[in-house]
């Protein structure tokens, strides 16, 4: 292993355990990772700039993906904008609890339609349960798209001539 690859592969860890902490930018860990070891393994104009300027729009698309997944499922299941709100609370309160990561989205989405919005229970428990889908249909993508980035740049940095060890 090279010492691109171990600096990668670190910091590709820390991102795939960050993806399931709402407040850790784990993507730009991830690309922050790609950067270094781009560079630490000697950065060239072809193919190395193209490469790092496609992962940046990934970067800024994957850091979309949240958003618009929460927001699909909060308006599937006709939860208004106080219950994303009330959901991403949440989820940064439920970081501090045991089931916190699925359980403060859930619990700030409810809080939200039942004391902002005003709607009854059972709608209130709808739209948060919609909010819910959406954020774990988030948290899916982010971990797809961030374990087929890494295993695409380990495979990229791997040389066995370049051996560390």
């Amino acid at each position: 292993m090279s010492l691109a690859f171990l600096v990668f592969l670190v910091a590709w860890i820390i991102g795939m355990i960050g993806t399931f902490v709402p407040v850790v930018p784990a993507t730009l860990i991830i690309f922050a990772g790609t950067v270094a070891a781009t560079f630490i393994d000697g950065f060239q104009v072809w193919p190395d700039l193209p490469f790092l300027l496609t992962f940046a729009v990934i970067t800024v698309l994957i850091g979309l993906v949240d958003n618009v997944a929460s927001a699909w499922g909060a308006r599937r299941y006709g939860g208004s904008k106080q219950a994303g709100w009330g959901a991403l609370i949440g989820g940064l309160v439920g970081i501090f609890l045991p089931f916190g990561l699925i359980l403060g989205p859930l619990g700030g989405a409810l809080i939200a339609e039942l004391f902002v919005v005003r709607k009854p229970p059972l709608d209130a428990a709808r739209a948060a349960w919609g909010t819910l889908i959406g954020l774990l249909t988030g948290l899916a993508a982010k971990l797809v798209l961030h374990l087929l980035i890494g295993v695409y740049e380990l495979w990229r940095l791997w040389d066995p001539a370049k051996s560390v060890f």
